[in-house]
């Protein structure tokens, strides 16, 4: 078998991404400014950042909770006994025909959903297993090591499972290493034959471990790091699954793998002390064949927290249509909160002629201005009852996924983060940009709903085929324990305007006392069987828990229609 191919393109981007409006990676061209002026102080543009803000509750009813249950975290079990869980979370949700997939950090959880195949949601079929469960037997660091910040996904264009797991230690790659178990004879070329998912047997954890999570970035000087990938061979989350094993010079931090017809797209960064970010491609039409298969990738410099497009539905992008990366400006290790930009670049790749694969941007798109929410990441922003330890926001870049939604002709982009409101607290900061000629995005609408001086934070979005946009987000602060809630638009209603009422999915019952650390992400995701139920993910603490549960739920907007007051 050949080598896994790599392709490296360093792209350098000096100083802030807000200053940047020529491509890296393309020939520079010079072009006189056609106007030019000097702005107000940053400061004193607080005005156009208060005219998107949406102080009150929508006036329509709220949404309507189908079916809620808790997933993993304190006091869950299942087949494979308990487990206790470290923080953050890492919630990572998908939803299938018939299944309900979680993973939470190390573990993972699926459930069943009431349909076809089975006459109730939430009742668990699996968990809590290890992340590393569905590389039993293949070799290499991905069996070898259980590894957090895994993320599961459902690739509703094929109907597959989507599995993937970074390491954080260096180490052998399976191509070097033997089979213990046979003969130390070499692993075969990967992927092999597509194997079960492994169901361990059932073990209790008596006490806590010791000690906080083990620090991400690792000094290890041999071996590499890799990202590990699982596709299932069906809409089956129990297998059988096509393993890959891809090698990754620098830490593959935080990864946020997305679905798009011509690959699988992946960003991470390498570590929380560098501006350095990584956007990697796999060959997936390969990959649900279980053939060999490549990667192609980008480094970036300067640049925050990355998030590629990720097909909602089953109406396609045209037809060798870029890959959209996006991102918010400031620089949260620079002590810049602030911007009013939203940076994009487009990912054309080239399987059958590589050095054809090129990154076009950054392009600045305007936006209201925003100050990050708790003034970024790992600080003590949101406040609970009862102690002085606040909760971390994650202000600092966008959240959950950048959902691509295509209805006809229409081409819709949808993203959250976390923002300072004019009121205090904390507010969800939504964009929806669309398509215009030629591929360009242009912003249609944007608002942040922040419709009291409580702290929503740490959101994520999802499109149904109505073009109704979901939210689910945290809630909490000085009078309300830390719990999960939900909000919503009809396609119709004013724009900038979250006009649904709030459900509360999960209502907090304790603080967090052992770390300021909440989440670092979680998920809104879409239902394929019907392409209008939402689901989404997020944690909370039962009264006198001392660690966190996930409560998972679902919801639909469609049926909501009563007129506006």
């Amino acid at each position: 078998m050949k080598r896994l191919l790599f392709l490296f393109a360093v792209a350098l981007i000096a100083g802030k991404v807000r200053s940047q409006d020529q491509s890296a990676l393309t020939n520079l061209h010079t072009n006189k400014a056609v106007k030019h002026d000097v702005s107000p102080p940053f400061g004193q543009a607080t005005t156009a950042a208060a005219s998107v803000e949406q102080l009150w509750f929508g006036s329509r009813p709220a949404p309507q909770l189908l079916d809620g249950f808790d997933g993993l975290g304190e006091g869950f079990s299942g087949p494979q006994g308990t487990a206790f869980y470290r923080n953050p979370s890492d919630n990572a949700l998908a939803v299938g025909p018939d299944h309900i997939f979680q993973i939470v950090n190390t573990r993972m959880a699926i459930f069943t959903k009431k349909g076809r195949k089975f006459d109730t949601t939430g009742r668990v079929l699996f968990g809590p297993g290890e992340t590393r469960s569905v590389f039993k037997g293949f070799g290499g660091p991905c069996e070898r090591l259980n590894n957090g910040d895994a993320v599961v996904r459902y690739d509703q264009l094929a109907d597959r499972w989507l599995i993937v797991m970074p390491t954080f230690r260096r180490g052998i790659p399976r191509t070097e290493e033997k089979d213990s178990l046979h003969g130390n004879a070499p692993y075969p070329p990967q992927p092999d034959k597509a194997e079960m998912l492994y169901q361990a047997p059932p073990t209790y954890a008596e006490e806590r471990p010791a000690g906080t999570r083990p620090p991400r970035t690792r000094v290890d000087t041999t071996g590499t790091y890799c990202m590990c990938y699982a596709i299932s061979t069906g809409p089956d989350p129990f297998g059988p699954y096509y393993r890959y094993e891809f090698d990754r010079p620098l830490f593959p931090d935080y990864p946020r793998p997305t679905i798009w017809p011509d690959g699988y797209y992946t960003t991470s960064s390498t570590s929380d002390n560098l501006i350095q970010r990584q956007a990697f491609v796999a060959d997936r039409a390969k990959m649900l064949k279980g053939e060999d298969a490549t990667e192609q990738s980008f480094i970036l410099n300067g640049v925050n927290f990355l998030l590629n497009s990720d097909v909602e539905g089953q109406q396609l992008p045209d037809k060798g249509a870029p890959n959209i990366l996006m991102t918010n400006g400031g620089t949260q290790l620079h002590n810049e909160f602030e911007d009013d930009g939203i940076y994009i670049w487009k990912f054309h790749v080239d399987w059958k002629d590589t050095s054809k694969t090129r990154l076009e941007g950054p392009v600045k798109i305007g936006v209201a201005p925003y100050h990050y929410a708790g003034d970024g990441q790992l600080k003590k922003s949101v406040p609970q009852p009862g102690t002085d330890m606040g909760l971390d926001t994650q202000g600092d870049k966008l959240l959950g996924r950048l959902v691509y939604r295509r209805i006809g002709k229409q081409q819709s982009y949808v993203v959250v983060h976390s923002v300072k409101p004019t009121t205090g607290g904390s507010g969800v900061r939504w964009y929806e940009f669309r398509s215009a000629k030629h591929g360009a995005l242009r912003l249609y609408q944007q608002g942040t709903y922040a419709p009291d001086t409580s702290w929503r934070w740490l959101p994520g979005v999802a499109t149904d085929k109505y073009g109704n946009i979901g939210i689910g987000y945290s809630f909490g602060g000085a009078l309300h324990f830390p719990g999960q809630r939900f909000t919503g638009r009809l396609a119709g209603d004013s724009l900038g305007v979250m006009s649904l009422g709030e459900t509360i999915l999960a209502e907090g019952q304790a603080s967090q006392t052992n770390t300021l650390r909440w989440e670092d992400y979680t998920y809104t995701v879409i239902d394929p069987s019907d392409d209008e139920t939402f689901w989404y993910v997020g944690d909370y603490l039962k009264k006198d828990a001392k660690n966190y549960s996930t409560r998972i739920g679902s919801f639909k907007l469609n049926n909501l229609q009563t007129p506006r007051r």
